[in-house]
């Protein structure tokens, strides 16, 4: 799948549920997350017969606004694919492996 223009697809990073004082929480009462892998990204938006290229590369952890993009399924997988504009900030990379060891 290949995003097209300005367009970007990310797959959500899910938290490891950590349960305390033996209550576990369903799948369905939690939030969905708001940070995501960039899966594809398209090739960049035209402004005046200029392509102007993303700011967000494949691999980059982003986070994105809570009704951001629109859900899509594909080969049974769930992603999300939305305009670069809904990306609210991109993750230093300090930053994803500092969330990758936890």
């Amino acid at each position: 799948m290949t995003p097209l223009h300005d367009r970007i697809l990310v797959k959500r990073i899910e938290e490891k549920e950590t349960v305390k004082g033996g209550i576990i929480v369903p799948d369905t009462a939690k939030e969905k997350p708001q940070e995501g892998e960039v899966i594809a990204v398209g090739a960049g938006k035209l402004h005046e017969g200029k392509r102007i290229p993303l700011d967000v590369e494949v691999g980059d952890r982003i986070l994105f606004g809570k009704y951001s993009g629109t859900e899509i399924k594909i080969e049974d997988e769930e992603y999300l694919i939305f305009r670069e504009d809904d990306v609210l900030g991109k993750m230093a990379k300090a930053a994803k492996a500092a969330s990758a060891k936890r």
